[in-house]
């Protein structure tokens, strides 16, 4: 045999030397949960070793990242209901805690990666991710308060913003109105390819934003859809994103490698609060090992096509690198 792959694979020093994907803290971007108050973290029963932070408690957490190399965070709100309206107009309130805490995180960490979420459901008292009107999502008059709602983001310090909201024409509406205001260097990292999945239970009970009606299928992508997903990045490119997002990220490493084949930007994947907590319970029960089992997972999204991982196992996975 001329031909003997096993040479390649024979010692662990040859197997490092032909390694063609790695993971390191460069490539993660670390999801965090914040809450109004002081002194408060609470843990998110469905996503263990996840959290809820005050203020505070969130400028703790992450000068402990920061030390361990991590350096871009992604931050969700978990607003009061009392503070929710059916046009979400706390989300651009000045005195919004988000956008304080934003402020306020960039003022401690400035060389910091800061990414927003741009959506109504967090603020929403119908739950949704647009205005409802008879029972219908309307798309052009979201658009408005997404708008507001961005602006109001970068004047807080985030560095990209994240339209999660999957209604059409987003991206240039937010683009025209950050540049318009004089921000033109903020980027946007757009939920281009964001599928109506069954594996964001966790993330809805951590910030208790599920629809109060129906579903978002109207919006979200259809998961049996390959095409869609090129028709929402070539619109997403044109219309100026920085960044395209694929959502769920190991259920769907097909579509993260369609439009790393496809599009010049950098691709990220959402590793996605079910995908990781169905990992996480297989860890506790012993049917895995995590300490393999996270790092191939990982992995299998940069292989994929993923210039960025988006992921709550990034503080573990960090820790894991220093030890």
């Amino acid at each position: 045999m001329l031909r003997r792959p096993r040479r390649n694979r024979a010692s662990k020093v040859l197997r490092s030397m032909v390694r063609e994907n790695f993971v390191t803290t460069d490539d993660l971007i670390y999801p965090m949960f914040v809450m109004d108050g002081e002194n408060k973290k609470e843990e998110i029963k469905s996503l263990p070793g996840n959290f809820r932070f005050s203020q505070d408690r969130i400028i703790e957490e992450i000068g402990e990242c920061i030390d361990l190399g991590l350096k871009s965070f992604m931050i969700f709100p978990a607003v009061e209901e009392s503070l929710k309206d059916s046009h979400a107009s706390y989300s651009y309130s000045p005195e919004n805690f988000y956008l304080q805490i934003a402020s306020e995180l960039k003022s401690v960490f400035p060389s910091i990666c800061l990414i927003s979420d741009v959506a109504m459901d967090p603020y929403s008292s119908d739950g949704h991710d647009g205005i409802v009107e008879d029972g219908k999502i309307l798309n052009d008059e979201s658009l408005e308060i997404l708008g507001k709602m961005s602006l109001a983001q970068a004047e807080a310090g985030f560095d990209l913003i994240g339209p999660s909201d999957m209604m059409d024409g987003r991206v240039q509406y937010i683009r025209e109105i950050l540049d318009r205001n004089g921000y033109t260097t903020t980027g946007i990292m757009s939920y281009t390819a964001k599928y109506a999945s069954a594996f964001y239970g966790p993330f809805r009970d951590a910030l208790n934003s599920a629809p109060k009606f129906g579903d978002k299928k109207s919006y979200q992508m259809d998961p049996s859809n390959q095409r869609d997903a090129m028709i929402e990045a070539d619109l997403d490119t044109m219309e100026g994103a920085d960044f395209l997002m694929v959502k769920p990220a190991v259920h769907y490493l097909d579509i993260i490698h369609l439009l790393k084949s496809n599009y010049p930007l950098p691709i990220a994947g959402y590793h996605v609060s079910g995908e990781c907590a169905m990992l996480m319970a297989a860890i506790e029960k012993g049917y895995i090992d995590g300490e393999k089992a996270i790092p191939e997972t990982l992995l299998s999204l940069k292989r994929a096509g993923c210039d960025v991982i988006i992921t709550y196992l990034a503080k573990g996975y960090a820790k894991s690198l220093n030890h």
